[in-house]
């Protein structure tokens, strides 16, 4: 090193040492971790030769017992951290085996909110108190999108900061979307000082990247295994509605005046399109990952072993793949798609733009459109409705018909426990006459008498009380 200057050894791997490039004329020791190809160099913060010798032993002495007792030697700010952890995800996106998409959540988190709350921090400084901090810490720095949610009072800087980075998210989807704009995207804050709290499902999954990257700091023996954070804090859970059946009638009768309204040909090719794909994803349970990657050569036809016409689909999302089966209906909405799509080849996608080309966010401004159309943008807990709300619509209704569990966990290719905790409320309806057995004023159907059946009872049961009187005379 060109700026080391009045370099000395006090023992085999410990250096004392100046910089050169430096103004002042402290002393530094560069010591080698033992057993390995590092170096780690510590500021003295002394000027006397004697006072720096002795701090270079003290230092010497501490990394040995670091060392010796499985204490993190270098530190490392929880923000290199999760960068490094961010690689190891893009990794596993490029081999397949997360999706795509994850790596953008995952780094938008760790440069985001999480930066904003420990970046600096160093990771082994990091304890139960600023894990169980967050919840509160994100509500107070944050604002979520629904008031469902509670609202909370800001000031007129915090209302200037929200704007300021909802115009930087604006632009970023300009720019992801190839549109230049001639000026940078202004944003003005709300006139009314009240923003809604983010929600707790979105700090549960903000909490599960840190948790993440603390458990790779751990892989990686930046800090011990009592710094894992398995534990999360209590926060309520809110799932996405799905369509009552009166509700997916309505979207059906709607749906098609709503495509004989379009004024243009490009528009009633969309709303066709997308029409045709709701009543897919409703009769499938396909996740929107999955419309988007499946291809005319995934789509089979096929008989079930009554005989039946069935459709069989290969589908592809999440990292995983795997074939579910769909009515024959299914296969007639998707050759409405085949004779007005310009994509038909075996390797086409289904869901395409009027182009051709593969349609990236599955139409979602003409769901949401079609959803205000039929007044069912919002579901009872108001939350607004989004594609994923299609698959749930058709777990509840698979569920109320009584197809078993683990078949329906197969067909959807997710868990048993999954679907049990996200559909119990099913379960509990279709099963009403049971869970309500014995309260007042209600009471099971009895069958009505038989008037027929009454005689017949009546007419065994002389029989064998004359039976009975033959047995019993004296021979």
């Amino acid at each position: 090193m060109a700026f080391v200057t009045d370099k000395s050894e006090l023992k085999p791997g410990l250096i004392l040492f100046r910089r050169g490039d430096v103004e002042h004329r402290m002393w530094y020791c560069r010591m080698k971790m033992p057993k390995a190809d590092r170096y780690k160099t510590v500021s003295l913060k002394t000027t006397d030769m004697d006072v720096a010798r002795e701090r270079a032993f003290d230092q010497d002495a501490d990394i040995r017992f670091r060392i010796k007792h499985d204490v993190p030697v270098f530190n490392h700010p929880f923000r290199e951290v999760g960068r490094e952890y961010l690689l190891t995800q893009e990794a596993r996106a490029r081999r397949g085996e997360i999706s795509a998409a994850r790596p953008k959540k995952v780094r938008a988190i760790i440069d985001g909110a999480l930066d904003r709350y420990v970046g600096s921090t160093q990771v082994h400084l990091i304890g139960d108190e600023l894990w169980g901090g967050y919840p509160a810490w994100r509500r107070e720095n944050g604002a979520g999108r629904h008031k469902r949610n509670g609202v909370r009072e800001v000031s007129d800087d915090m209302a200037q900061a929200f704007a300021d980075k909802e115009a930087e998210r604006r632009t970023k989807v300009q720019q992801t979307l190839g549109i230049r704009g001639l000026r940078p995207i202004e944003v003005k804050p709300s006139e009314e000082r009240v923003v809604p709290f983010i929600s707790d499902s979105t700090i549960r999954f903000e909490m599960s990247i840190f948790g993440a990257v603390m458990s790779y700091a751990i892989k990686k023996r930046y800090v011990p295994a009592s710094q894992r954070f398995d534990e999360r804090p209590k926060l309520k859970s809110m799932r996405r509605d799905e369509f009552t059946l009166e509700e997916y009638r309505k979207l059906h009768t709607v749906g098609r005046k709503w495509i004989a309204e379009a004024d243009k040909p490009s528009s009633v090719w969309y709303r066709t399109i997308t029409y045709n794909m709701i009543l897919i994803a409703c009769n499938t349970g396909m996740r929107p990952a999955e419309m988007k990657n499946l291809r005319w050569r995934d789509i089979m036809p096929a008989k079930d072993r009554e005989g039946r016409e069935i459709v069989v689909l290969f589908v592809q999302g999440k990292g995983k793949s795997r074939k579910l089966v769909a009515p024959r209906s299914v296969g007639d909405y998707l050759e409405r798609i085949r004779v007005i799509s310009k994509g038909t080849e075996p390797n086409d996608r289904v869901f395409t733009k009027v182009t051709g080309k593969p349609a990236k966010t599955l139409y979602s401004s003409l769901i949401a459109d079609l959803l205000n159309e039929a007044n069912l943008r919002e579901g009872t807990q108001g939350v607004p409705r989004s594609t994923y709300c299609f698959r749930h619509t058709y777990a509840t209704l698979r569920l109320q018909e009584g197809v078993d569990v683990y078949f329906l966990a197969e067909q959807m290719g997710t868990s048993v426990h999954m679907i049990e905790s996200h559909y119990g409320h099913v379960n509990t309806i279709k099963h009403a006459d049971r869970v309500l057995q014995g309260m007042a004023g209600w009471e099971l159907p009895q069958p009505e008498p038989d008037d027929t059946k009454a005689k017949a009872s009546k007419a065994a049961a002389t029989r064998d009380q004359s039976k009975r009187g033959q047995r019993n005379k004296p021979r």
